[in-house]
């Protein structure tokens, strides 16, 4: 499942359903909305149907009053309601800042002004969240670029859900995905102008983390800052979120169905890809980096190999690589082995197993071809990922220091194996 809801003219609309608590709930899909601006939205058009089919009956709007004036807000409809609660007192233009500026700390540094000064507008925001929450009514909040006072918002909803901080960290740092549209809608409103600031646009993990550590190093806890800055009743609010937000995960789940990628399928491999890096990040696991593979990477990889997508029910739950020679990790060898590269599923919504039916499928599909090895490596400072595979049935039968996976330096790697017949 990718989160981002494709529209024309919007670049960060999202679902924030399916994020898991730690006792096995997940928020309800389709109930709970995070955006960039929703003036964008033009009635008439394709993007103006698709959002009324989603059935919100509650926009809020978190930009200052002048910033909707002169940008506009989402087109009035008799299916929802439009509050404007500008959280964000002190403004601040990203994109004239310093380039060498660090955004971490400046970011962080603004969100803790937020909450200091819209406590107002915060605590009714809150109010309104909890209100559709338990009218079962879907409810969509957004700021200019559905990054900072968007973000900020929906870590304080998060955390009373319950979801874990790293989730709260990773799902900040989507916003990266969107980067790109971000930065072009910018561009296109200042006669194509480069921001000074590198950073505009982006949402390095490091901003939500060191704005989550401020807020328990001042308030103690999220809960804490929302009963005494806010003056709301944390507890109470927690409970009717959880109660109207949250489901058990689910105990079935449709069959997972397997098809050869094709080159159309490489914009979505490449999502796919920096959607698992994101999470690893946020898990602390240093591995892959977004960005790191693009289209042409797929499309040699299907030329040269045979890349694979699983899909459970309509939704995208994995893919992986099956190379047939891997020489930067494993030398000369004769064909005796298919390489598995990539293994990734979709962080979150994946069915359980989902890793383990996709090594066993092209496990057999190295089998097909006669070949007796399954081969594959992994970071050797990367010790969940290779547990993981030893559990599997893989062997580790070496080391590679100096592997050169075409990324500008050489790392070093794990290598694994398993027989297959």
């Amino acid at each position: 499942m990718d989160r981002h809801i494709p529209f024309d003219g919007l670049h960060n609309f999202r679902d924030l359903g399916g994020y898991s608590t730690p006792d096995g709930h997940r928020i309800r899909p389709g109930r709970l909305y995070r955006a960039d601006s929703l003036g964008k939205l033009r009635q008439g058009t394709e993007d103006w149907s698709h959002f009324l089919a989603l059935g919100i009956r509650t926009v809020i709007d978190l930009r200052h009053p002048w910033e909707a004036d002169a940008r506009g807000r989402v087109p009035a409809a008799p299916s929802f309601t439009y509050h404007n609660l500008s959280i964000e007192h002190r403004a601040y233009d990203q994109a004239v800042q310093a380039p060498g500026l660090d955004p971490g700390p400046y970011l962080a540094e603004r969100y803790m002004e937020v909450a200091e000064d819209g406590v107002k507008e915060i605590r009714r925001a809150l109010e309104l969240v909890a209100e559709a929450a338990e009218s079962a009514e879907p409810l969509v909040f957004h700021c200019a670029s559905g990054k900072d006072r968007t973000g900020q918002l929906a870590a304080l909803i998060l955390t009373l859900l319950g979801i874990p901080e790293t989730t709260i960290i990773e799902d900040y740092s989507l916003t990266e995905l969107a980067t790109p549209g971000i930065l072009a809608s910018w561009k296109s409103r200042n006669d194509g102008r480069e921001p000074t600031w590198p950073g505009f646009g982006r949402a390095p993990q490091t901003v939500m983390r060191t704005f989550l550590a401020a807020m328990k190093a001042r308030y103690g806890s999220i809960e804490d800052y929302v009963a005494r800055e806010l003056s709301l009743d944390a507890e109470a609010l927690a409970t009717t979120l959880r109660t109207a937000l949250l489901e058990p995960r689910p105990t079935t789940w449709p069959p997972l169905t397997l098809r050869k990628a094709t080159p159309p399928d490489a914009p979505t491999l490449v999502r796919l890809r920096d959607t698992a890096a994101l999470w690893q990040q946020a898990q602390g696991i240093d591995q892959w980096k977004p960005g790191e593979k693009d289209e042409s990477h797929f499309r040699t990889r299907m030329e040269q190999g045979e890349v694979w997508l699983a899909h459970a029910g309509p939704h995208l739950a994995g893919a992986w690589e099956l190379w047939w020679d891997d020489p930067a990790a494993w030398g000369p060898r004769p064909a005796d082995a298919g390489y598995i590269h990539r293994l990734m599923t979709t962080p979150h919504t994946a069915p359980p197993g989902t890793g383990r039916r996709m090594l066993a499928e092209a496990e057999s599909r190295i089998a097909a071809t006669g070949r007796p090895y399954a081969r594959l490596d992994c970071l050797a400072s990367n010790p969940r990922l290779r547990t993981y595979y030893e559990s599997a049935g893989y062997t580790v039968v070496g080391e590679q220091r100096v592997k050169d996976g075409g990324l500008g330096s050489p790392y070093a790697v794990t290598l694994l194996e398993k027989r297959l017949h």
